[in-house]
């Protein structure tokens, strides 16, 4: 953790009025506006984007694993590894919230609290208000909108959006509702499989092979579509360091391509409303780097 934060301090500074307002409004949960995302060198503007989210797993036990064939022998070979990405604590909800709003929110525990709860800037609110589109597919998420705190295998701690007023509850959608037409899918969507799928409680072998059968249809399709795939992990394991697989696939990332850049999940947020056009960036977002070096 001390390595992620040091990377954390170096990043570029926010100098003169506009960086001490862009502060000054993170520091209070406020958006922080930048220029536009044209002006953002070397980001590609995809129609879709689609995040996964897995569990607890730290590097080494996902990239080069046998145990993850299509993770490692497709994603990874044919897009992008960021081999130093890391997890910013414990235990998993916090985690969730710092990547889709780029704070804790207070959250420093895995419960079921406050639904709407909270009215701070976020990816979707975010997306929301540039007139963009957004939604979470829920792998047994009892039916859309449902604000259970758990239901089978599905745990509501995994889904931040929940926690959030400015994000309707009709926008987390079930898993059986990603879309066969992939031109249907929002401009950026995150993915959530429930605790076994997600390779909380079941073996890595597993994860990998939902994604496969669940988004490799996407994956294939986005290479050609001007489209993307990002598979990455909440946290890592208690022995790793919290340094976690990311692998992003798609059109415009170069097959085989890899960044040793340190990031962390305030990065992968910022990166995630950079390529979605935003100007606005939620939290530390405002203040972290859009993941470059793999994109055409």
């Amino acid at each position: 953790m001390a390595e992620v934060e040091a990377s954390r301090h170096k990043r570029r500074p926010l100098t003169g009025p506009a960086g001490a307002v862009a502060l000054a409004a993170a520091s209070i949960g406020l958006w922080a506006t930048t220029g536009s995302t044209a002006q953002v060198a070397g980001l590609p503007a995809p129609d879709h984007v689609v995040v996964v989210v897995m569990e607890n797993h730290g590097y080494n036990q996902v990239i080069g694993s046998p145990d993850a064939p299509y993770i490692n022998n497709t994603l990874k070979a044919g897009g992008a590894d960021l081999t130093r990405s890391f997890a910013l604590t414990h235990p998993s909800e916090p985690n969730y919230y710092m990547l889709f709003s780029g704070s804790d929110q207070g959250r420093t525990k895995d419960s079921c609290t406050g639904v709407g709860s909270l009215s701070a800037p976020n990816l979707a609110a975010g997306l929301i208000a540039a007139g963009k589109t957004w939604a979470s597919y829920n792998e047994s998420l009892p039916r859309q909108g449902s604000t259970v705190c758990s239901s089978g295998g599905y745990a509501q701690r995994h889904n931040p959006w929940f926690g959030f007023s400015n994000v309707p509850t009709s926008t987390a959608k079930t898993m059986a509702q990603f879309p066969a037409d992939f031109t249907e899918l929002p401009k950026v969507s995150f993915v959530v499989p429930n605790l076994c799928d997600d390779m909380h409680t079941c073996p890595v072998s597993t994860g990998d092979t939902w994604i496969k059968n669940k988004l490799g249809a996407y994956a294939d399709w986005a290479r050609t579509h001007n489209s993307l795939l990002v598979v990455t992990f909440d946290e890592g394991s208690t022995w790793s360091g919290n340094h976690i697989p990311t692998v992003l696939y798609g059109e415009h990332v170069i097959p085989g391509s890899s960044s040793g850049a340190t990031c962390n999940h305030y990065d992968v947020l910022r990166t995630l409303e950079d390529l979605a056009g935003l100007t606005t960036h939620a939290g530390n977002a405002a203040s972290a780097s859009d993941i470059t070096g793999i994109w055409t």
